[in-house]
């Protein structure tokens, strides 16, 4: 999965709350004291919330290596977002995992949130809600939610873009639409998901393919 964990990679083509919109979630976890005596209601940590997504998704049967929490947050030596930091600019926070059944790419993304912990906490409540309703029969339902995600292109990571000609790997000459053409051909015979590749790769592949014709038009 060529996605990073930080920074923040939000999937284009999905909606961004704009920061004067964004609300203070009240997602939530209970503390008990050591005799048991009391209960306290405290706001959901980072760790906290990143633990309750896991857990959702593990009991969807996406495994550990399958998934990559993505967010604005500096990461622990575990690959996972770390806690004693300040809160980023951007409190966004997407999970890309590959669907256990089918291999299919998915994602969700939230930044409706001030807080990540709380975006986090928000994505798993979303994807629990969205199992209960696979559990009630609406499978086909579930399904048709991520089926936008396979048509996006792929994520650019920090602004960062490969040209056309290092994806179509051509040199300095001045290649013709026949020969980006053919070129394409080739390469999504080996890029296409169903041919080996990833739904990244083939997006790649198309966005060069454009590239090129515009720029040799």
């Amino acid at each position: 999965m060529n996605i990073t964990a930080f920074p923040l990679a939000w999937p284009p083509g999905w909606k961004r709350t704009a920061a004067d919109q964004r609300t203070f979630g009240k997602f939530g976890s209970t503390k008990q004291s050591a005799v048991g005596s009391w209960r306290s209601k405290q706001d959901i940590t980072v760790a906290g919330a990143t633990q309750r997504l896991r857990a959702e998704l593990d009991r969807m049967a996406v495994r550990g290596d399958d998934l990559v929490l993505s967010t604005n947050l500096k990461l622990r030596l575990d690959g996972l977002p770390r806690s004693d930091q300040a809160q980023p600019a951007d409190p966004g926070a997407v999970v890309y995992w590959n669907d256990p059944w089918s291999a299919a790419p998915r994602c969700m993304a939230i930044d409706r949130y001030t807080k990540v912990e709380m975006n986090i906490a928000a994505l798993a409540a979303t994807i629990e809600a969205m199992r209960a309703i696979e559990r009630h029969g609406g499978a086909i339902v579930l399904e048709r939610a991520f089926t936008g995600f396979t048509a996006l292109p792929a994520p650019i990571v920090a602004g960062m873009k490969r040209h056309w000609r290092d994806v179509l790997q051509f040199g300095n000459g001045a290649p013709t639409r026949e020969s980006i053409t053919s070129r394409y051909r080739i390469l999504a015979s080996t890029a296409h998901p169903d041919k080996g590749g990833s739904t990244a790769d083939m997006a790649e592949l198309n966005q060069a393919r454009d590239d090129a014709l515009k720029e040799v038009s």
